[in-house]
């Protein structure tokens, strides 16, 4: 799953709202950009290689670059659509966000509307773009019911007795069940997930170069610097020791 915190957008390249009366049979083929679309009301199914992808006011959809689609609108409504590009494929299929509130998204489309218009506003238009994703790519979209864990995670990854156990008791579920929804939400494991976090902020301490290796060690939630030194070199194919001296920051 493409981390959608990193997206990338090199440009917005339209803003419109698009009617479509109940029983509106259409096909996309190849849709060129990438599109961000509203409902503000009614309803649109997309179907693509045999699945069905309902596009209503509690959710936002990311319409697939390159990719060719069928519709048919079930409700008559109104759609806003914001065409984008990115740097990267960010997926090869349709992306659906839940939403609790339409309004504040509304209101950024149509600002986006207005900008478009003129070049000179491509830096604030971008700028509203980014918001609306920020927003729409929140943790409790993209981490669901597993959010409670990740919280738990990230405050306490140094914590050598965090378990399967503390962190299914933080999400109120089973271990069975939490592993479970650690691959379904975040494509890996709460132990994987507790490994890169520590692998993360090891690195960060590495490159400051303040504190030694045992102690660093220690700060990641290991219970020896050879447990340490073991893991991080199983990781990136170097020593703790060695990335210190290759990435530390000596000035700004």
């Amino acid at each position: 799953m493409y981390d959608m915190k990193r997206i990338v957008v090199t440009d917005v390249v339209g803003a419109i709202n698009v009617f479509s009366p109940r029983g509106t049979v259409g096909r996309i083929n190849v849709r060129q950009s990438y599109g961000l679309s509203f409902c503000r009301e009614g309803q649109i199914t997309y179907c693509m290689n045999g699945s069905d992808y309902i596009s209503d006011n509690r959710h936002i959809i990311i319409l697939p670059q390159g990719q060719s689609y069928t519709l048919r609108s079930d409700k008559t409504g109104m759609f806003p659509v914001i065409n984008f590009t990115c740097t990267d494929v960010i997926s090869d299929t349709f992306l659906l966000f839940p939403i609790h509130d339409a309004e504040e998204f509304m209101s950024d489309f149509e600002k986006i509307k207005e900008l478009i218009l003129s070049p000179e506003n491509r830096a604030k238009t971008m700028s509203v773009f980014y918001n609306m994703l920020h927003r729409l790519f929140s943790e409790e979209s993209l981490y669901g019911a597993v959010l409670p864990a990740v919280k738990h995670i990230e405050k306490n990854y140094a914590d050598q007795k965090i378990s399967n156990k503390s962190l299914a008791r933080e999400c109120g579920v089973s271990e069975v069940y939490l592993r479970k929804l650690f691959i379904k939400n975040l494509n890996t494991t709460p132990k994987k997930y507790i490994s890169e976090m520590r692998l993360k902020k090891a690195k960060q301490l590495l490159s400051e170069g303040v504190l030694k290796i045992g102690a660093i060690a220690e700060e990641c939630g290991f219970s020896s610097t050879y447990n340490f030194c073991r893991f991080f070199k199983s990781k990136t194919n170097i020593s703790p020791t060695e990335y210190m001296k290759r990435n530390r920051v000596l000035k700004i």
